[in-house]
């Protein structure tokens, strides 16, 4: 059944710019406990969206049955249930998404460990969260036990993998979604569509221009939690965007805040007062975990290392006097409205 994903025919005919607007086709639907939306401006006349729309739909559900902590069957899950530390075999998809994963945790030295998911659990943000309260030491020092990334190994000539330590859970939730964006991006570009926005729980990537014939304009929003305010806006063509919080998913306990990224290294929320990071790469999947990365280092050691590996980066950060916005140099280079 294919009830999931509705396409809706949305004709722009106002000019902009003495440009005549193009037509405009979006698709859309759930997908990985969230959202996706995808654009497509004046795609090849042979396209056939329902089609197209069952073959992105099916992709998604690949994706979701590899890497999902949420589905028990799903590759992932089995392969955290599993307590062999010999190699064990996968498909070639789930072993390229670990060994790309584990390039990002290697030059970020850490930050960004997709096996930092029994510490995401026991602070209540996980598939499985621990009971409510806040946990203990004890109880810290126990999950964190399996959270290291240099635990984790992937042969992709042979598509195997495995675990040095047999505590070690495997969360892929701050790399799927940009893969799956990135995924959707092949898919278009197999089939010649020249021009669109994909966008997959705040995830996206841009090709070409928008309906105006113009670049696409790319919300930055003000970090303030139920609040979709605009703060900046990014004139993009060809490339992916990636933005991570802690203004959307947190509680509060006896007055503290507790964001849901947790800093894999001390075990705990992290606590600074860098509230949200933009990233803008070629790659969707790579933006999603490189932002986490530089959400969980803080605005001064995340700037020094996007600025070392060259990235395009923005940082917004609470002051006393209100938000203080710095970015990389290749930010900067970047058209804003």
């Amino acid at each position: 059944m294919r009830t999931w994903i509705s396409i809706a025919l949305s004709l722009l005919l106002i000019a902009s710019c003495n440009k005549t607007s193009l037509p405009a086709f979006d698709l859309s639907g759930r997908t990985m406990g969230t959202t996706f939306n995808i654009t497509l401006v004046s795609p090849p006349d042979d396209i056939d969206l329902d089609a197209l729309g069952a073959i992105i739909q099916d992709r998604l559900e690949y994706i979701e049955n590899i890497a999902s902590t949420y589905r028990g069957n799903s590759e992932l899950s089995q392969f955290n249930s599993n307590p062999s530390m010999d190699w064990i075999a996968v498909t070639p998809e789930f072993c390229r998404m670990i060994s790309s994963a584990l390039d990002v945790s290697v030059m970020t030295r850490g930050a960004f460990d997709i096996t930092v998911g029994p510490l995401v659990n026991l602070w209540g943000f996980g598939p499985s969260p621990e009971e409510s309260g806040l946990p203990t030491e004890e109880q810290i020092t126990q999950a964190r036990s399996g959270v290291n990334y240099e635990a984790l190994e992937a042969d992709c000539d042979k598509f195997v993998v495995r675990k040095s330590l047999k505590a070690t859970y495997v969360d892929l939730s701050g790399w799927a979604k940009g893969y799956a964006v990135d995924e959707i991006a092949a898919i278009l570009d197999a089939r010649d569509v020249d021009n669109y926005l994909i966008e997959i729980g705040g995830e996206l990537r841009v090709q070409g221009r928008n309906p105006k014939q113009e670049p696409f304009s790319i919300a930055i929003e003000k970090p303030i939690k139920n609040n979709a305010m605009k703060y900046h806006a990014l004139l993009l063509t060809d490339a992916a965007v990636a933005t991570s919080g802690d203004y959307r998913n947190f509680y509060e306990h006896d007055g503290q805040r507790y964001s849901h990224t947790i800093d894999p290294r001390t075990g705990r929320p992290v606590s600074h007062q860098l509230t949200g990071v933009t990233v803008v790469s070629t790659s969707t999947a790579f933006a999603d975990a490189i932002a986490t990365a530089l959400l969980v280092l803080g605005a001064d050691e995340g700037r020094v290392l996007a600025e070392e590996l060259d990235i395009a980066a923005y940082f917004l950060i609470r002051t006393e006097d209100g938000l203080k916005e710095i970015s990389t140099t290749k930010f900067a280079r970047l058209n804003r409205l």
